[in-house]
């Protein structure tokens, strides 16, 4: 979005003398010729003091182009805002007709490629180390379940919260780019091609459709992901000494946008159901890892196999977070929301400054003022700290056919009281909450709350 700044118009007008004669005698011509002479000296004199007290940086030229007044520049910042505009002619990339955006397509030398589009675009280059695209997505017919198209759009709305309030962009995909990849495959072609499609972007977050964002003030710790290309949730001792097909989840990944994801991914999407070899992969899977009890090749073992079976080409690059939800398993989370925001709340009672008004473009500086209180509240199972994301594994919210280990209530009322949870920290910035997690609606939040005298 290419926003312009507008000049404010100031109009000068110089007073006009008005000459009353107290007689029906006319005034003489020479003092009529000195008011005007006198009214214009003051006019100019007025208007090269007007010139002169305007700040230093602001700009008095005339556009020879549209002859209105240029705008003022303001150098506030030493990063500069990215130009949506301009794309130089020199040849990147996009001009070979040799490289393509599908999973099946062979690329090389990509971070040469993607180093020399940000030398062409130098706007882009500030930050770009930690800029973070997200994609997520669903299938491109109408859910069977009668709410499920509902749950979908409640489920992308927090994504877009979240994005709004970091500065992430997002991309939704209903299509399926690959008419053989299905299912869970679907979205690796997805992430190929928002790669090709944002080089400006050193990560691409997925993020599955039925999976939320429960702590909306989190960020990820990308320090920590300094070294490693690939960070999933899961657990290295289930893979490598348990090979349980479990001890990840790859519903939710964040994969750095580089040459070595690209040939991971190609690796990883070489098992999927458009390969010759997808019943063979099936059968490897299922022999190495005892406890996975489908047939078919998935991408979740998958990954687990390339972990554990390929580690010295592929492990010493991938990030197994287990030290907090980075995707949190949705059954053992929503009981605990009551409880979560009767401690958060507790301390912004205490603590003023946690419990004051604010714009919601500056949420990002209340959030880590937070941390400084959330010292001893933990972090996964047991914790009372927000869990990051809450994903819904097994319920199938668009087609409806739950998991048989849960019932249909379980799925759908833990879905509104998880939404409604994050909402809240959305809505609150706005002057609004659910005071009931099971209810959508809203009350107005008294000023100063949640003072210990202050209710909704």
């Amino acid at each position: 979005m290419v926003t312009s700044s507008e000049l404010p118009h100031t109009h000068y007008s110089p007073p006009m003398a008005k000459f009353t004669s107290r007689t029906n005698n006319k005034p003489s011509l020479f003092f009529s010729d000195g008011c005007l002479f006198l009214g214009g000296a003051f006019s100019a004199l007025l208007l090269i003091w007007v010139f002169y007290s305007l700040p230093s940086n602001f700009d008095t030229s005339l556009s020879t182009k549209n002859h209105a007044a240029v705008a003022p520049t303001c150098k506030t910042s030493t990063n500069p805002v990215p130009d949506l505009r301009s794309d130089p002619p020199e040849p990147t990339f996009y001009d070979d007709p040799k490289l393509g955006y599908t999973i099946d397509d062979t690329v090389t030398d990509w971070d040469q490629k993607r180093k020399e589009w940000l030398l062409h675009h130098p706007s882009f280059a500030a930050g770009a180390e930690e800029r973070i695209f997200m994609v997520t997505g669903s299938q491109p017919s109408p859910c069977r379940n009668p709410i499920g198209d509902h749950l979908l759009l409640r489920f992308f709305k927090n994504k877009v919260d979240y994005c709004r309030l970091h500065g992430y962009d997002i991309f939704y995909n209903d299509a399926l780019l690959h008419p053989k990849m299905f299912s869970y495959w679907a979205k690796y072609p997805v992430v190929r091609a928002a790669m090709m499609a944002h080089p400006e972007a050193e990560w691409i977050w997925w993020v599955d459709s039925d999976a939320l964002f429960t702590d909306m003030e989190f960020k990820l710790p990308l320090d920590r992901y300094k070294d490693h290309n690939l960070v999933i949730h899961g657990w290295a001792h289930l893979i490598h000494e348990k090979r349980s097909w479990t001890g990840l989840n790859a519903g939710v990944f964040l994969i750095r946008n580089c040459q070595w994801s690209l040939d991971f991914m190609k690796a990883w999407a070489g098992m999927g159901p458009q390969t010759p070899d997808y019943d063979k992969w099936g059968q490897t899977l299922r022999s190495t890892f005892k406890d996975k009890f489908f047939p078919e090749s998935d991408d979740q073992t998958g990954l687990a196999y390339l972990i554990a079976i390929e580690k010295d080409k592929w492990a010493d690059r991938i990030y197994l977070e287990s030290e907090y939800y980075f995707e949190g398993y949705w059954e053992e989370i929503v009981g605990t929301f009551e409880n979560i925001s009767e401690r958060y709340n507790g301390i912004e009672g205490r603590v003023r400054r946690l419990r004051r008004r604010h714009a919601e473009k500056v949420s990002e500086g209340y959030g880590d003022m937070r941390e400084e209180y959330l010292g001893e509240a933990g972090n996964g199972r047991g914790s009372w700290r927000r869990p990051f994301v809450t994903h819904f594994t097994g319920c199938q919210p668009c087609s409806g056919k739950h998991n048989n280990m849960y019932s249909g209530d379980a799925c759908w009322n833990g879905m509104q009281r998880a939404l409604n949870f994050a909402d809240n920290q959305v809505l609150r910035k706005y002057g609004f909450m659910h005071p009931r997690l099971l209810d959508n609606k809203v009350t107005t939040i008294p000023f100063d709350y949640p003072n210990t005298n202050s209710k909704p």
